[in-house]
């Protein structure tokens, strides 16, 4: 079993000049739900090197189990500090995909003609993918194998209007995930704000936000399993 992680590589949080990045949480419970079950990691990103923290995810109220058996694992620190470069990998070595959110993919892996050629060889090769909080917004411009959107009548999940809300980034963030499907012609759902909720839809595996990243995780897991 071997899973892609792709992460952000953008730390500019629009033009507030405070820092994004990717979501502690979202990387660190899905590795270690990917590890602990065995599967071989490769971890990749545009700029390749070690990826933009959130800082906001490494606050004392964001941690977690996950965030700190991960900062206790040099050789998780180690394999986040030295991701590969996204254009540098290919679908066919893979079993899956999995994007963690934060804010940063909102700007960079969204609009990346690469992440989006590669979500699309993933998949028309009938692999799992899977993406969590911000991160479904990734899909914006994924194209099925028909030439309509990806998620035009799928069912999906992602970070809700309200949460967007909650921490005050409506008016900074390029787009809202949850709008955005709704344009696409997704169907989109949603859980309680903050509460752990995720959608299959087939392949796709869709989740609303950092609470939702282990339950993520390892439905992808199952699908591999």
């Amino acid at each position: 079993m071997k899973v892609l992680m792709v992460l952000t590589s953008h730390d500019q949080l629009g033009d507030t000049g405070r820092k994004t990045g990717f979501w502690l949480e979202e990387f660190a419970a899905p590795y270690y739900t990917f590890k602990d079950a065995g599967a071989d990691l490769v971890l990749a990103s545009p700029a390749g090197g070690q990826p933009p923290l959130d800082p906001k995810s490494d606050e004392p109220d964001s941690q977690t189990e996950f965030t700190q058996r991960f900062k206790a694992d040099p050789a998780a620190q180690q394999a986040l500090a030295s991701t590969v470069k996204l254009d540098s990998v290919n679908a066919q070595d893979f079993d899956a995909v999995f994007y963690p959110g934060g804010h940063g993919p909102l700007w960079d892996l969204a609009e990346s003609p690469v992440s989006i050629a590669l979500i699309e060889a993933f998949e028309r090769a009938a692999k799992p993918i899977a993406f969590v909080c911000h991160a479904p917004g990734v899909l914006r411009h994924v194209k099925a194998a028909n030439g309509e959107p990806l998620v035009k009548g799928r069912r999906v999940s992602g970070f809700t209007n309200s949460e967007e809300a909650g921490v005050g980034l409506t008016d900074v963030v390029p787009f809202l995930v949850e709008d955005e499907f709704k344009k696409l012609g997704a169907l989109y759902e949603k859980g309680p704000d903050w509460q752990s909720f995720l959608v299959e839809d087939g392949l796709l595996i869709t989740g609303q936000n950092p609470g939702s990243s282990e339950a993520v995780a390892g439905a992808l897991v199952k699908r591999l399993a």
